[in-house]
């Protein structure tokens, strides 16, 4: 049997410090996540910090989690280059148990200003992915894996990420961060069974874990209607913990359980002491549900191939696409400017299928460009 570190995502902010501190002080605290590229404002990290870092890291606890390389741009930016470099030098110092990134391509041209959303899952993608998860292997030399998308814009994609992360993982030996609450940001937005969903993973690369809350916004189409959106600003949901038991029993290589909220949801005290709360309900969860694993069948997802090629791969024709959509969402003033572009434009009949894509979600993504441009 064994049981998976339970930890919280612990980046420089002290709304997320003062809710953890009790958790930290007592012991509780298993393992930190770390958002070693959140802090490209910050000239200096406090030294108190960095000694937190470093004791979990002295312990092989302390887990790297990216936020804004973009793993799917198509075209290699000075911005990821500095980005890899910064990792590098970061991980020299604390020597990650693991570094992760998120899955889809970021929105906006400023490099530090955007969310993730979703792509075309074919050759061209993949290959992307590909030498970008080696770029990031051969710069830390430890286990590299990618977080589950919360945003899709159609049934088709939420089917077939399970699949294609499987095929973009195998090239580095790399896992899979299963986000439960983009599994419920998914099953609610498409109505469907999100056990169903979990099902669709390869579940023996999931590592990692990761359990948190987010808000419902009106649908476009229908007032009666919500869309759930990951906006990690609230507490968890019943839902996200009653899908932790099956996940816990069915990926035989987690290694962590991390609990996630930003800091402008835990400004009030009864926020912060029902973080905590959340914290002790996802520990006794993984306390009574052990995994069960195979010791002759445990992947250490370590990267057996080493040379990576001296130019990274790019697409003109997909960065051009990419460039055309993000400036869409960005720009067009209505959802109804928007559906005609997207339909009479550039991006019509390709593998976007942007014949297939809900309304509801496109507005979502519009919405999400309008905020971050």
């Amino acid at each position: 049997m064994t049981t998976p570190y339970a930890g919280i995502a612990a980046n420089l902010d002290k709304h997320i410090l003062t809710a953890a501190l009790p958790l930290l002080e007592d012991g509780k605290v298993e393992a930190i996540e770390w958002s070693f590229d959140a802090l490209f404002n910050h000239r200096n990290i406090p030294d108190w910090f960095v000694e937190l870092l470093s004791a979990f890291a002295k312990e092989k606890r302390l887990v790297g989690h990216g936020v804004f390389f973009s793993i799917f741009k198509a075209e290699w930016s000075p911005e990821q280059q500095r980005w890899l470099d910064h990792l590098k030098k970061v991980n020299n110092y604390f020597k990650f148990d693991h570094v992760s990134e998120h899955f889809g391509f970021m929105t906006g041209e400023n490099f530090h200003n955007g969310a993730p959303l979703s792509l075309p899952l074919n050759s061209t993608t993949l290959a992307i992915g590909r030498d970008r998860l080696q770029r990031i292997s051969d710069a830390v030399h430890c286990p590299v894996g990618l977080e589950n998308l919360a945003f899709a814009y159609s049934l088709d994609e939420v089917k077939r990420q399970g699949a294609f992360l499987d095929d973009l993982m195998k090239s580095v030996n790399g896992f899979v961060i299963l986000d439960l609450h983009n599994i419920y940001c998914q099953a609610h937005n498409f109505d469907v069974d999100p056990i169903d969903l979990i099902k669709s993973y390869p579940l023996d690369r999931v590592r990692e874990v990761h359990i948190s809350g987010g808000s419902f916004v009106e649908a476009y189409s229908n007032s009666n209607k919500q869309i759930r959106r990951d906006t990690h600003n609230h507490n968890v949901p019943q839902e996200v913990f009653d899908l932790l038991p099956y996940t816990l029993a069915n990926c035989h290589n987690i290694a962590y359980c991390m609990l996630e909220q930003l800091g402008n949801g835990l400004v009030e005290a009864g926020e912060k002491a029902q973080f905590r709360l959340d914290f002790e309900q996802m520990k006794t969860l993984i306390s009574h549900n052990s995994i069960q694993s195979n010791q002759y069948n445990i992947n250490n997802f370590h990267n057996s191939k080493s040379a990576i090629e001296t130019q990274p791969w790019n697409s003109i024709e997909l960065q051009v696409e990419q460039t055309y959509l993000s400036n869409l969402l960005e720009t067009e003033p209505s959802i109804d400017s928007l559906i005609a572009n997207l339909k009479s434009g550039r991006l019509a009949n390709t593998d976007w299928k942007v014949e297939m894509w809900d309304i509801d979600m496109l507005a979502t993504a519009h919405a999400i460009a309008q905020k971050w441009k």
